[in-house]
């Protein structure tokens, strides 16, 4: 795969994908979501790569929408420019995707974080949604996933001031997972990713689908979902492996079937 603003790494069974636009602060222009999405799409259908891991630079993960973009724009423009179905796409990828974040993540590169599945983030890491600084408000995701993360009033508070927080304090309001030194971020992705990569990837997968019902479906809905999946993975091999390996004491081998 070729790219110009993203850099991509595979060593089985973690890919990387790590956005490259070091002189605007990795800023999200359209052309970079796109290769976000073309980059997923192909991981998607490489059942070699397990776990995927989402990243910037250390001075930034992403600063926001590249605001050039903007200037100028219409609502009709902004419609027919489909800009919205790349970050659909991303919120519908089957695999674990983890952020790993340093610097600025702001503006859409927050709403690029919270669309992931885990966010591991830098002791330099900072958070925040500054669009109503530009007459504008979040558009990606930023009210919805904001709210469900941390709450309806830590929320209005960051969208309404547009004030970035500190890594520890995202991490206190419950936004990212864990906060750690920052020459240490990607040893930490990489090592919570081959965590994950080693489960038995179905059962991994089912386990996100139902998560993210969670955020959708009242509580029965998500229930009778959940059941559903539960129910489907004793049709897989990696159930009996895992039960068997269990019962002998021994490590289990998942192969994904």
């Amino acid at each position: 795969m070729t790219f110009e603003a993203i850099r991509v790494t595979l060593e089985e069974p973690i890919a990387t994908i790590q956005i490259h636009r070091p002189k605007v602060l990795n800023a999200l222009d359209r052309q970079t979501m796109d290769e976000i999405v073309a980059a997923l799409e192909r991981f998607e259908s490489d059942d070699a790569v397990r776990v995927v891991i989402l990243t910037g630079d250390e001075r930034a993960f992403a600063a926001g929408a590249d605001i050039h973009e903007f200037r100028g724009a219409g609502p009709v423009r902004m419609l027919l420019e489909y800009r919205f179905q790349q970050w659909a796409r991303i919120r519908t990828f089957p695999k674990p995707l983890v952020a790993a974040v340093s610097g600025y993540c702001l503006g859409g590169g927050c709403e690029l974080a919270m669309a992931c599945d885990i966010i591991l983030a830098a002791e330099n890491a900072r958070f925040g949604q500054p669009e109503v600084n530009l007459g504008l408000m979040p558009g990606a995701g930023g009210t919805q996933r904001l709210v469900r993360a941390v709450g309806k009033h830590r929320a209005m508070e960051l969208i309404l001031t547009g004030r970035p927080i500190p890594a520890q304090q995202a991490y206190e309001w419950g936004l990212v997972n864990r906060v750690v030194p920052t020459e240490m971020l990607m040893d930490e992705a990489r090592a919570l990713a081959r965590e994950i990569a080693a489960k038995p990837p179905i059962a991994v997968r089912c386990a996100k689908e139902a998560i993210q019902m969670a955020l959708e479906a009242p509580l029965s809905v998500g229930l009778e979902y959940e059941r559903k999946l539960f129910y489907l993975l004793f049709a897989t091999e990696d159930k009996e492996e895992g039960i068997e390996a269990f019962l002998a004491k021994r490590p289990p081998v998942f192969r994904g079937r």
